[in-house]
């Protein structure tokens, strides 16, 4: 079996001043400073306005710095936008791209995935492509189906396990307190590695990490770790506190 290193990544997204943003960053780089650091890469992904400060605080540590999202455009006539090239300028390594809440809030097609994760491939960012059924697609008994399409839309043409990582991200566990059973969060990473063994080749496909990204906590975190195919988290809530999303990191 390949041997995935796991990666826990944390979206703050929409949260945190600059006072709040830098305590978290810095009781992470203090965790990782003061003992034995986790089996696994953590990444923490801030809102636009800490990218820079965060990034700042995170250097010569192992913790990684991410955009939230990305435009597919490196420059230009794109107000309020911000581009890869300006995301690996501030120090980021990775990009998240169509995550569930920019498909929905912001109407974003698999299309428009593919070219951002495509750019931010090209400035030398590790993105981060997420896909995920919604709750009526999942009582419809779509899931697979859905994860799927979104996947053969939303993958730039030139993934690599070295630049790509995906995250399924149940929607319906998003922020619900709702987590997808073992079982089921197992299944569908299965499907979408059998779906990324089909478009890239079975070698690519076993080295490709695949998060789980609905809901994961300290309480949980342990037994969705522990599947087969489950290579990490994209944690929401439980990244906001340095104690979570340390307890997290351990249970890899």
């Amino acid at each position: 079996m390949t041997m995935r290193r796991k990666l826990i990544a944390g979206n703050w997204k929409m949260n945190g001043l600059k006072a709040d943003g830098l305590a978290l960053a810095q009781g992470l780089a203090d965790k990782l400073k003061g003992g034995p650091a986790p089996a696994c890469d953590l990444l923490v992904c801030p809102p636009f306005t800490l990218i820079a400060p965060v990034a700042a605080i995170a250097a010569g540590s192992a913790l990684a710095v991410g955009g939230q999202d990305c435009h597919a455009k490196t420059s230009g006539a794109h107000t309020g936008d911000t581009s890869p090239v300006m995301l690996a300028d501030l120090g980021c390594a990775y990009a998240i791209v169509g995550h569930s809440e920019r498909r929905t809030d912001h109407a974003e097609t698999d299309a428009v995935v593919k070219a951002k994760g495509t750019a931010a491939q090209a400035a030398g960012l590790i993105a981060i492509v997420c896909i995920g059924e919604t709750l009526a697609q999942r009582d419809a008994g779509q899931t697979i189906e859905v994860n799927r399409s979104q996947l053969q839309g939303s993958l730039p043409d030139g993934a690599t396990p070295d630049n790509t990582v995906i995250a399924y991200e149940p929607v319906w566990a998003i922020g619900t307190g709702r987590v997808a059973t073992p079982a089921q969060a197992q299944e569908v990473h299965a499907a979408i590695r059998a779906e990324l063994a089909s478009k890239l080749g079975g070698e690519a496909a076993s080295r490709m990490r695949i998060l789980y990204g609905g809901s994961m906590k300290p309480d949980n975190a342990r037994e969705l770790l522990a599947l087969p195919d489950v290579d990490g988290g994209l944690i929401g809530g439980a990244s906001l506190k340095v104690a979570d999303f340390w307890a997290i990191a351990e249970s890899c």
